[in-house]
């Protein structure tokens, strides 16, 4: 038997792997597909996020090339126009790939690491988010145990031992939003910092502040997909920590 009662935890297994699959995959692909093409023919991007700018050389989706866009200040205050990029023109892997880039990703080149002589589809801090994506997957799939709701489901990656207070107390809500919020506050430091004062972070702080976040999306994605309380006969039959059961509010 389950720490949380039940006899397996395949679906907990095969949903944490599926999260880990899919975010590994791009993950691979970011650092791959620049060696697939030619050196020096991913030219230096940056458009806008949430956006298509790089589909065509011209006309619709193309606002990255665009003369404004391809023209680079140097240090000398000299313009330097580097050529314009389709990612239609490349093999389909490699265009999904920088696809996905240009519609999630502001592409800024600064903020974005060269392999090949060529940048890569997504910045450092994409990089970061799905490593952590990648990881959170990994844990889930060993550790995460379904126990009625996505709250007790997120939880059960830690040991029993160490939330036995929390539950004694139930202070459960309390304690997933503040590990929830503690994963996030690095990204979210770091950003608003970024954004209300003259700081620029590197690529070294983006991508590992990057690693957090994508971990606990990755954790609250795989509990949603676990949370299954048909799984259970009735709510008393969860086995939760320190002894703890749910308890339904009876009517007066």
């Amino acid at each position: 038997m389950e720490k949380n009662g039940l006899q397996d935890r395949r679906r907990e297994r095969k949903v944490g792997l599926w999260v880990f699959g899919i975010s590994f995959f791009f993950l691979i692909s970011f650092f791959l597909v620049p060696l697939l093409q030619p050196t020096g023919s991913i030219p230096d991007l940056g458009a806008r996020a949430n956006a298509l700018d790089y589909a065509t050389i011209d006309g619709p989706f193309s606002n990255g090339n665009t003369p404004a866009s391809l023209a680079h200040e140097h240090d000398d205050g000299t313009l330097h126009y580097h050529e314009p990029f389709a990612w239609s023109e490349l093999d389909p892997y490699s265009a999904f790939m920088y696809m996905f880039g240009d519609l999630n990703c502001h592409n800024k080149h600064e903020r974005t690491w060269q392999i090949n002589g060529n940048q890569m589809p997504v910045c450092t801090r994409d990089v970061g988010i799905f490593f952590g994506l990648a990881v959170g997957g990994l844990v889930f799939s060993r550790y995460g145990h379904n126990r009625w709701t996505l709250r007790d489901t997120s939880l059960s990656i830690l040991p029993d031992t160490w939330v036995a207070t929390i539950y004694r107390k139930n202070y459960r809500t309390y304690a997933w939003l503040g590990f929830s919020l503690l994963l996030c506050l690095p990204l979210v430091i770091d950003g608003f910092t970024q954004l209300l004062t003259q700081y620029e972070s590197n690529n070294f702080t983006r991508p590992l502040t990057g690693v957090p976040f994508g971990a606990v999306i990755a954790l609250f994605t795989a509990a949603a997909y676990s949370a299954r309380p048909h799984f259970f006969r009735n709510a008393a039959e969860v086995v939760l920590p320190a002894n703890a059961k749910f308890q339904l509010m009876e009517e007066e």
